[in-house]
């Protein structure tokens, strides 16, 4: 895939799972740090999450890491223990209002729409936005959902020099999605949480986006650029990164997808 100078600008690298490191207006954006091992995850009340594959990074070797963008603190495969440790090193995490209050230390909350300045090394700012996001299939309401999967935050990355970012999160909501795109589209870069997770509750129900519904996604927002992540190492991601490129690709939009 040939990438073009404005690509170039916003680096992504992906380390499996939920997490990727975002290089945005000479700060480092972490994405919901998973590194542990595989292996078995319990939830409270709930199914257990299993681990299938070994991050392709240790936080050793991730370099510095200035902001932590989290959607959610309440399951493991979007924050694991060696995620939830590495956070006491990092300058400040955002994430929902009722994990902040959890996490403590350098947490902060960002409601949706809710924006918050950080400096850049070089002079001026970076923005970021909490982006309404829904951990469930939206027929049963916002609030049905979030009483079973809690409250999710996605985030937009803007800047007056950079083009725009952003990240879902845990979201299966294509409704959110038009209204992100409604106040921030085109975005230039979008990095979708995809895998199609399924558990027992909902009845088996998405609770991210699937493959189609990353397409779908995509096109509402308008995005150049597509960066594909949760779509793999744990057992309840039905859909891998074979399954999205299929979908891009027959969508005839391949040339917009990175997947690693």
């Amino acid at each position: 895939m040939a990438i073009n100078a404005t690509d170039r600008r916003i680096p992504v690298h992906v380390f499996g799972g939920p997490t990727a490191l975002i290089e945005y207006g000479g700060l480092r954006f972490l994405t919901d740090p998973t590194f542990d091992a595989p292996g078995d995850y319990p939830v409270p009340g709930g199914p257990l999450l299993v681990k299938t594959a070994h991050p392709s990074i240790t936080p050793a070797e991730l370099g510095r890491v200035d902001v932590v963008l989290l959607s959610h603190d309440e399951h493991s495969d979007n924050l694991d223990h060696s995620g939830r440790a590495l956070l006491a090193d990092v300058p400040v995490t955002l994430t929902t209002p009722g994990g902040a209050g959890r996490l403590g230390g350098t947490a902060r909350g960002l409601a949706p729409w809710e924006s918050i300045e950080l400096d850049r090394p070089g002079g001026g700012t970076v923005t970021v936005t909490g982006a309404p996001a829904l951990h469930g299939p939206e027929e049963l309401g916002a609030e049905g959902v979030k009483a079973v999967t809690g409250e999710v935050v996605g985030f937009v990355l803007t800047a007056a020099d950079l083009p725009t970012v952003y990240v879902s999160g845990d979201n299966a909501s294509l409704t959110l999605v038009e209204q992100i795109a409604e106040r921030f589209g085109p975005v230039d870069t979008a990095v979708l949480f995809a895998g199609a997770p399924r558990l027992p509750i909902f009845d088996g129900a998405l609770l991210v986006l699937d493959s189609a519904m990353a397409v779908e996604a995509a096109r509402i927002l308008g995005a150049r650029r597509v960066v594909a992540v949760h779509c793999d190492g744990w057992a309840h991601f039905t859909e891998g990164r074979t399954e999205v490129v299929a979908a891009f690709t027959a969508a005839g939009m391949a040339d917009r997808l990175q997947v690693d």
